[in-house]
């Protein structure tokens, strides 16, 4: 069995959480779909740049929406620091959530209606996901998936094999 994949939900459409106890947020299904098609989007650590886990181009980073949110699937080296670290914190427990950055493009505003206001964000130019232990929505989520060997080692060839395709501007 592999135990160097890490999936989850970073975003879970619909879900409300409050931002810096100012207004309220929630992200709308597709939010995502035009930038998942152009963006060379990263996985991190903590948002930090200098902690990268996988990356789409690399095929080691396969991201997609569906019913539920934004769901990604993570091919961790373990024999990175970050890698083990990941895999370490995220087996255990200790980190358990997600979070994002990108630029948001379209939005809508809503009263609160005697509560904080609510942002409908529409489209969103996504640039990473990031594993953290306090995520701003908290019901996105991580955890460390066991496979089977072959079958993994056949879904990270094949996603490997695309990134390559999708460079060559082939799709």
């Amino acid at each position: 069995m592999a135990d160097n994949v890490i999936s989850g939900y970073a975003v879970r459409f619909n879900d409300i959480t409050t931002i810096g106890q100012s207004f309220r947020e929630r992200i709308s299904p597709g939010a995502f779909t035009e930038s998942l098609k152009r963006n060379d989007i990263v996985a991190l650590i903590g948002h930090d740049t200098g902690r990268v886990l996988g990356r789409v181009s690399a095929g080691t980073l396969t991201l997609r929406e569906d019913r539920i949110g934004l769901w990604f699937s993570l091919d961790v080296d373990k024999s990175t620091p970050s890698g083990q670290e990941a895999l370490g914190t995220v087996g255990r427990g200790d980190v358990k959530g997600c979070s994002f950055a990108g630029q948001f493009l379209a939005e809508d505003w809503q009263d609160g209606g005697g509560r904080l206001p609510l942002r409908t964000v529409t489209e969103i130019d996504l640039y990473e996901i990031t594993l953290t232990a306090f995520p701003a929505y908290e019901t996105t989520d991580a955890s460390v998936r066991k496979e089977n060997n072959a079958s993994a080692a056949r879904e990270r060839l094949l996603r490997k094999a695309e990134a390559a395709m999708r460079l060559r501007g082939i799709h």
